[in-house]
């Protein structure tokens, strides 16, 4: 298994909008974002750099690997 990035909220949203996530909605500091016909949504935090946790919990709602979501970067 490859290593987590080090990135942003902004970065993360950047990633997942490739793979057809959008914008839904905000509250305070986090983006919820979703995609048509997929039962989850994901909030991303707008924080400067992501915990590794929330990044990979993230990545497994998304139903994406490390490596791919890397690729998406």
């Amino acid at each position: 298994m490859s290593e987590l990035p080090s990135i942003s909220g902004k970065e993360a949203i950047a990633a997942f909008g490739k793979i057809g996530f959008r914008f839904a909605r905000q509250r305070g500091s986090h983006v919820v974002l979703k995609k048509d016909k997929y039962p989850l949504v994901l909030s991303v935090p707008l924080h400067g750099t992501l915990k590794p946790g929330t990044l990979r919990q993230l990545m497994r709602d998304a139903g994406i690997s490390v490596e791919t979501f890397g690729d998406l970067l």
